[in-house]
């Protein structure tokens, strides 16, 4: 029925009758916001007509688009958060309107994704903020209709994926030209990196994460590329990407970026999946050391010497010492975190909600200048900001989405003869490597600017298997 009715040729009629209806709805009851329904349907019909264009249209503005507040705790990102909302409906209505999914939806990191979203669901309910949470289930729902479900339904050729990395880096390149230009008018200095990313991206800490991220897409389509001045504009934009992420100054992407390249060729010895778990084994023993008898209070910071530094040197140098405001805020906010663990460890605080309870499990010597924190951010550590909200399933969840990702990523590598997906999964590969190193320092999975990345690679991955295994004849 939804067929014939979404039929491109009744499809106007069809909505015609909607939207008079809802006009007369709107009208009798008062309800003008219903008048959003008929430009939401409409938005959707032409999706499906038009799918590849809307997301091209989306994946060009993730660079570009900027925090609108409205007032209280309202917010949005403009453009693209109104065309995620509209890729996730037409993602629902191309499902409704093939009547069945597609082969995609039963693959294992989809299953996954499925069960991640299912046990948020159960968090939001025991979470004691539940309308915050609730609305922070929504929103990671469109995300993953938006950058997981819709690029299955539409992004199924090696031509549509090959756009999506152009559309991507162009964008890209053309939003840090604009910024080292404008830094250039600053000298270049620490102080004013901010500024010269303004109004696009909220801190240099944003801005660096999703460079870092495209750099190796840029350095994928430049050896793959076959035209020699295609690659010489490549090489070039390369070069500034370079030039821009060392005037970032973010030493999480620095970090990134040397951890890309290492997970490039432990991916080629088929170490990605051993280095990742050699390093959770790592991290967590290092955690039980630091508690065992409160290990942790000898690195305690000066709370009257720990200040924020205008100059990068002094910056660099205050971080090993334990003098760097930023640094130190993030040990006092792990700290709090931890302690927070214990108490909910079964199924955390919920979603979104670690701001509204942190302070009480805070530790005094690890306070600093901004423990304040009027800007209400979270634990700056995406793995603990899991297990604090969402409980040791929810980081289980995440942990085995992760080790998901770079097991099927070094099985599709290896199994592959072919040029574009084995190029393409070892691009996917670096850029996850890379999104965990920035997010062991932040919390940038849910942002439109890293979390649109790190959805699309899975996405990828999973129609870089379907595809490849249809190759070698599964």
């Amino acid at each position: 029925m939804f067929k014939k009715a979404f039929d491109s040729t009744r499809a106007p009629y069809v909505l015609s009758c909607l939207f008079l209806a809802t006009v007369a709805t709107a009208v009798a009851t008062g309800q003008m916001v219903l008048l959003l329904l008929p430009l939401a349907l409409l938005g959707a019909w032409w999706a499906l007509q038009n799918g590849l264009l809307l997301f091209y249209v989306l994946i060009a503005t993730i660079p570009w688009s900027v925090e609108y507040y409205f007032g209280g705790t309202l917010s949005t990102d403009l453009p693209d958060e109104p065309l995620m909302l509209l890729a996730a409906l037409s993602a629902v209505s191309l499902i409704i309107y093939r009547q069945k999914l597609s082969k995609p939806f039963g693959h294992p990191l989809v299953l996954i994704l499925v069960l991640q979203v299912i046990w948020m669901a159960f968090t939001v309910s025991t979470s004691a903020y539940t309308l915050i949470s609730f609305k922070f289930l929504l929103a990671k729902s469109w995300y993953l209709l938006a950058f997981v479900a819709f690029p299955l339904l539409v992004l199924i050729t090696k031509n549509a994926w090959r756009n999506i990395a152009w559309v991507l880096s162009i964008s890209m390149m053309v939003v840090t030209t604009i910024a080292l230009v404008r830094h250039a008018q600053f000298g270049f200095t620490f102080a004013d990196v901010n500024r010269s990313l303004f109004p696009f991206f909220r801190n240099h800490v944003n801005y660096s994460a999703l460079l870092v991220c495209l750099l190796p897409l840029m350095a994928a389509l430049y050896f793959h590329s076959q035209n020699r001045n295609v690659k010489s504009v490549l090489f070039v934009a390369l070069g500034i990407g370079l030039v821009a992420l060392y005037f970032s100054y973010a030493r999480g992407a620095w970090l990134a970026l040397f951890v890309g390249v290492i997970a490039y060729f432990l991916l080629r010895k088929k170490g990605l999946l051993w280095a990742y778990l050699l390093t959770l084994a790592i991290v967590v023993s290092a955690v039980f050391w630091l508690q065992h008898n409160n290990r942790y209070l000898a690195y305690a910071h000066d709370f009257n010497t720990t200040v924020f530094h205008t100059d990068f040197k002094d910056h660099l140098v205050a971080t090993y010492q334990l003098k760097d405001v930023s640094t130190a805020e993030r040990f006092y906010r792990w700290v709090a975190g931890v302690r927070m663990v214990k108490e909910a460890w079964q199924t955390g605080f919920g979603p979104n909600t670690f701001y509204y309870h942190y302070k009480p499990y805070a530790v005094t010597p690890f306070k600093t200048w901004v423990s304040d924190n009027p800007e209400k951010s979270t634990v700056h550590n995406y793995f603990l900001l899991s297990l604090i909200e969402q409980g040791v399933m929810g980081l289980l969840l995440l942990l085995f989405l992760l080790g998901a990702l770079f097991y099927k990523a070094q099985q599709i590598y290896h199994r592959t003869k072919d040029v574009f997906w084995k190029g393409g999964v070892a691009c996917a590969a670096v850029i996850l490597a890379m999104i965990c190193t920035v997010n062991f320092l932040s919390d940038l999975i849910e942002t439109d600017k890293v979390g649109s990345i790190f959805y699309l690679c899975v996405s990828f991955l999973v129609i870089a298997d379907l595809q490849t295994k249809k190759l070698k004849g599964f």
